[in-house]
């Protein structure tokens, strides 16, 4: 955690050149694909989506979606997925792709992330539990197309408080 925050603090968001190259920070970019929410999304906390970036590793940098729930304008957590930009199958959706979800409380909760890629074979992956920064990450490896869901309660334990997040949706910008 020392470290993952040492390297944020680091990090020199530059600003956006143009809507076509998204350079939004100097270690991740938002994928052309992406959608106006997770533009938004990042832009309200690049900070955020670089330690997200930096939590999947392994060069998962490009930015297919992010939101932050339950809505923009009360959001206690921002979910994100990335991708490597590799294909790992014979289709153009094998991709894979790393989930985490950001608490933006300030204080540990219990929470979590789970990732479905786009075949039905393929088990569910997730992460949940009591975490003050995030739940995650997570990988599928053919996850392009796949949902992401994301769930957070008002408390720290399984039964503690009220369910505050409870949000499945598309992990990448398909149709």
């Amino acid at each position: 955690m020392v470290a993952v925050a040492a390297l944020v603090a680091s990090i020199v968001v530059v600003p956006q050149a143009s809507a076509s190259e998204n350079p939004v920070g100097t270690s991740f970019k938002v994928a052309a694909s992406a959608v106006a929410e997770t533009r938004n999304a990042v832009a309200a906390n690049p900070e955020a989506a670089a330690a997200a970036a930096t939590v999947c590793g392994g060069g998962y940098s490009i930015i297919l979606y992010a939101e932050r729930l339950p809505s923009a304008s009360n959001h206690l957590g921002t979910v994100y997925t990335y991708t490597d930009g590799r294909t790992t199958g014979p289709n153009y959706n094998d991709k894979p792709v790393c989930a985490v979800f950001h608490n933006e409380t300030g204080s540990t909760r219990y929470m979590g992330v789970r990732l479905n890629d786009n075949y039905t074979s393929t088990p569910s992956v997730q992460d949940f539990g009591s975490f003050s920064t995030y739940a995650g990450p997570v990988y599928q490896n053919k996850g392009y197309c796949g949902t992401v869901y994301s769930y957070m309660r008002s408390g720290s334990s399984s039964t503690g408080g009220s369910v505050v997040v409870d949000s499945t949706r598309g992990s990448t910008p398909c149709n």
